[in-house]
């Protein structure tokens, strides 16, 4: 809601909160007025002109303070008279803040309170959002936090999946030893014929082995004997040779 007003033989459009200039009104800072020309009031779509003023409609406004403008020169001459005449001015003037515009009993002020603590609780609420959060990522942070500084505690977690490999692999060791001992019976029963062969080979080699041991025993004990028979025979001759008389021919 806007209004158009009148103060100072100046027109002024105003809204709830606006701060302006206008000329000096008598009245001490922080004081409240009301302005009673009101040339327009507009709300939304609705609109009220007056005729010169609208009825049923006013303007209250607070006295920020008492200042003054700018200066103004003002410089007067006339030329081939030698008059020169030059001024300065500043004038006074009076802050206002609108603090509510009224028509037929509504209030612009009470609507854009209204409106602000609408904004405001929405703001709250999206704060308190934010806050929940940045709660929530602050806890996952410090839990990350607390996960990378103990490793300790990921091997536990990955325990828990191997329980299960470790009974499969408990489960598989039974089928490998059964495998093997069915591999151990066919290599028991591959080998214990060639050991039969082999035994019964042995058995019916043991004779001959005996024969040939003996026969070689047979053949030492010969040449054992016929050594020392040699010996004999050459030695012999040489004790029974009858010794020769040393007879010389004076002798005979």
């Amino acid at each position: 809601m806007y209004a158009v007003i009148e103060t100072g033989g100046k027109q002024y459009r105003v809204e709830v909160g606006t701060e302006l200039e206008v000329e000096l009104i008598d009245a001490e800072p922080g004081r409240t007025i009301t302005l009673d020309r009101v040339l327009l009031v507009a709300d939304g779509d609705e609109a009220a002109i007056g005729r010169p003023v609208v009825s049923e409609a006013a303007v209250s406004a607070e006295i920020v303070r008492q200042t003054r403008g700018d200066k103004v020169i003002s410089f007067k001459y006339r030329p081939k008279a030698r008059r020169r005449v030059k001024k300065g001015h500043r004038q006074e003037l009076t802050v206002l803040r609108i603090a509510d515009i009224t028509l037929n009993g509504k209030s612009a002020a009470s609507t854009a309170k209204k409106a602000a603590e609408d904004a405001k609780t929405e703001r709250e609420r999206l704060e308190e959002a934010a806050a929940t959060q940045a709660a929530k990522d602050a806890e996952l942070a410090a839990k990350l936090a607390v996960g990378a500084a103990s490793p300790a505690k990921k091997p536990a977690r990955a325990k828990a999946a191997p329980a299960e490999t470790t009974t499969e692999k408990a489960d598989a060791k039974p089928k490998a030893s059964k495998a093997k001992s069915t591999s151990a019976d066919a290599k028991t029963e591959a080998s214990t014929p060639a050991e039969s062969d082999t035994a019964e080979t042995q058995t019916a080699d043991k004779p001959a082995r005996k024969r040939t041991a003996k026969a070689e025993a047979t053949a030492a004990e010969a040449t054992t004997d016929a050594a020392p028979a040699d010996t004999e025979t050459t030695s012999a001759p040489e004790a029974d040779a009858p010794k020769r008389s040393r007879s010389t021919k004076k002798d005979e």
